[in-house]
Order: C-alpha cells, then sequence, then structure tokens
C-alpha cells in the first residue's frame, strides 16, 4: 500500500545509509537530485527511455525517473558519483575522457553507469555487446562511436588493473 502523505525513508546511496521524508511514488531520480543533492543523475524524458537517468539498484542498471522510491528500500543504490571521483575515476570515466568520447556530457552518467554494469557482467565484451548495452541510452550529439571504443578500451584497462 503506498502512501501520500510523506513518509520517512532509510536508503542505502553509494554506500551510504541516508534518511528521507518523501511520498511512495516520488521518483527516485528526484530524491537522488533534490533530497541527496546527487545532480549526476540527469533527467531526460521521464518515461524511462532514454537512459540519462540510469542508477545501479543492486548492481542492475534502473531507471530512476519511472521507479519510484518506495521500491528501493532495502537494496544498494549507486549513482555515477559512487563509480569514483576526479582523483580515482571509474575506468569507463577514464576511457571516455581518453577518447574524448563525451560532446555535451548529458547523457553520460548514464551511459558510464550502465557501462559500469556491462563490464562487471562481461568484462570482455564484443563490440556488439557494448551496442546491445546502450541500446536503451539516447546521445543526440552523435559520440556513439567514440562510446563504444571507450568502453572496450577500459575492459582491457580493467584486465590490466587486475593482472
Amino acid at each position: 500500500m503506498t502512501s501520500d502523505e510523506p513518509v520517512q525513508r532509510t536508503l542505502t546511496v553509494n554506500g551510504r545509509r541516508v534518511s528521507v521524508l518523501t511520498e511512495d511514488e516520488t521518483a527516485l531520480l528526484y530524491v537522488l537530485r533534490n533530497h541527496l543533492g546527487l545532480k549526476g543523475t540527469r533527467f531526460g524524458c521521464g518515461l524511462g527511455v532514454c537512459g540519462a537517468c540510469y542508477v545501479l539498484v543492486d548492481g542492475r542498471p534502473t531507471y530512476s525517473c519511472d521507479t519510484p522510491v518506495s521500491a528501493v528500500e532495502g537494496t544498494a543504490i549507486t549513482t555515477v558519483e559512487g563509480l569514483g571521483d576526479a582523483s580515482d575515476p571509474h575506468p569507463v570515466v577514464q576511457a571516455l575522457l581518453n577518447a574524448q568520447a563525451a560532446q555535451c556530457g548529458y547523457c553520460m552518467s548514464g551511459i558510464v553507469v550502465k557501462c559500469a554494469a556491462l563490464l562487471t557482467d562481461i568484462p570482455h565484451p564484443t563490440r556488439e555487446e557494448v551496442c546491445a548495452a546502450l541500446d536503451g541510452n539516447l546521445c543526440r550529439c552523435g559520440a556513439h562511436n567514440r562510446v563504444i571504443r571507450a568502453v572496450l578500451a577500459a575492459g582491457a584497462a580493467m584486465d590490466e588493473d587486475h593482472a
């Protein structure tokens, strides 16, 4: 049963337990951005089709724009901020930077999250597997080929880091 009244929710976001007061049906995206100040996750379409709002919920890419906060209590939520920082970027981020793959960058947080999940599941994806994984991420700048090359390079770099 959902409530129209604000309810105290305890979430685990980027490895940290946080408490927020919000309605059951509030989109996770709004909780992350407006309550927790995590602005890396973007609002794109609001319909769960463009991928700008991807976060990981228990390691699985999830559209945060249409996922109610009540559905993610008791899960581990990871935003793009939880995947590294400027001093220790995630290999996908470093590869995207090296390849100069981002144009405007609006879609990049969702792409980083989706690709981090892909490389966890498939450490050495083929080009076709990268393309399939990114099928739900829209990029209007046309940087897809550079993104794909960067993800393949990130997989190789992650291999070298663990060698």
